[in-house]
């Protein structure tokens, strides 16, 4: 690959666009299809994402789902931020390739821009800045989905908490960036927005909890 090409693959907009149709894979429809299992769209939530495939009560099929979301989004950031300096590309790019990821899987250009919710793109995108950063919201997902059961209030809570943790544990634990700052806002805007339906279930007592089953289409 001759340098010219290289630089232009590698540019800023060009690893931008890849990462949004990389996080353009619906990873819960496309396990679902393979493992010849239901469209996760037409039954629980609705929502394409691993904690609906888990409704199917095919663990395996969930796993696949939350591991590969994750890795979507964990990729391009994990990508710029090692080895990205060496072509020009700085923790800004990074940023910008974490978002259009996220994006990617809220609004996939290959499923007619009807995605899922983003929490385990999210996830991946904050392992990618960081793995101490993602280890810390893992946890904290997990700790509140235990004792509350309900994954949309650990979703929740998680996505206040990223900048929060960020910004407290900056220069400490890891370089505090703004573009990177940013993007935690940027993802916890959305996933509050993806989940407001939830909000208002939760608010009314009829958020369905984890582990209930919802009958297939």
């Amino acid at each position: 690959m001759s340098e010219n090409l290289l630089n232009l693959v590698l540019s800023p907009v060009s690893v931008v666009i890849l990462a949004y149709l990389l996080g353009s894979l619906s990873f819960a429809v496309i396990v679902s299809r393979f493992m010849g299992l239901s469209d996760p769209r037409s039954y629980g939530s609705k929502n394409p994402g691993a904690t609906n495939v888990l409704r199917s009560g095919n663990k395996k099929a969930a796993i696949f789902t939350l591991l590969f979301d994750a890795l979507k989004g964990w990729l391009p950031v994990f990508g710029v931020v090692q080895y990205g300096a060496a072509f020009g590309l700085g923790e800004s790019t990074a940023a910008a390739a974490g978002v259009a990821a996220f994006l990617g899987h809220l609004y996939p250009v290959f499923f007619r821009f009807q995605g899922g919710k983003g929490v385990a793109t999210a996830l991946g995108v904050l392992m990618g800045v960081n793995p101490l950063l993602g280890l810390a919201i893992a946890l904290t997902w997990l700790a509140v989905a235990w004792f509350f059961r309900y994954s949309s209030l650990a979703a929740l809570m998680a996505a206040l908490l990223a900048p929060v943790y960020y910004t407290l544990a900056g220069d400490i634990l890891w370089p505090l960036q703004e573009p990177m700052l940013g993007l935690l806002c940027l993802m916890g805007i959305f996933l509050v927005w993806r989940h407001r339906d939830n909000v208002n279930r939760l608010l009314a007592g009829t958020e369905s909890k984890l582990g209930a089953k919802k009958e297939a289409a």
